[in-house]
């Protein structure tokens, strides 16, 4: 019997904060700088949309995710890493499915899995990108070789139900989407 971890999940819906700003003059290099510290001070997500702007300006706008608490912080940091003159923003509540970790034999070797969990009952995992990278790499095999037995091997431990709603997972994990 594996181990599964238990990941954070929303029983009850969650108060979320949505930064967005439009900017049109910064360098890509500049930009990315920003993301990184914006995700590094604890943001949920954070990631650019190409737009256009007065004029048929070419622009960007950078929309962050973050916890209700942490939106003054968030805005603040935005407005020091970037050159944007103002912030705008909306709270929003948010579900989210449970999610498990847990893990799958492959022939190339064990591969991590997130489940999705919906009403206590497993309907999807995912394998992890960095764990088949790592065994695509090492075995010399393509990494869809390594995503497609990993897939294989969680959509058995779906089939066989072997996610309880204790958060174990019997068996060596899940991978394939649930349709």
């Amino acid at each position: 019997m594996a181990h599964s971890e238990s990941l954070p999940n929303a029983d009850t819906p969650d108060r979320i904060v949505l930064l967005e700003c439009n900017i049109d003059d910064m360098t890509g290099e500049a930009l990315g700088y920003a993301l990184e510290t914006i995700l590094a001070a604890g943001a949920l997500d954070a990631w650019f949309t190409p737009i256009y702007m007065k004029k048929n300006r070419p622009g960007t706008l950078l929309s962050v995710l973050c916890a209700e608490e942490r939106g003054d912080e968030m805005r603040l940091l935005v407005l020091r890493e970037t050159t944007t003159l103002g912030v705008r923003w909306r709270t929003m509540d948010r579900q989210i499915a449970e999610r498990r970790s847990a893990g799958v034999e492959t022939p190339y070797g064990p591969v991590a899995v997130k489940v999705k969990i919906v009403d206590g009952r497993a309907l999807s995992a995912k394998p992890e990108y960095e764990d088949c990278a790592a065994l695509a790499r090492r075995s010399g095999v393509p990494l869809e070789d390594v995503l497609a037995a990993a897939r294989a091997a969680a959509a058995r431990l779906l089939d066989r139900g072997d996610v309880a709603s204790s958060g174990e997972v019997n068996g060596r994990g899940a991978g394939a989407e649930r349709r």
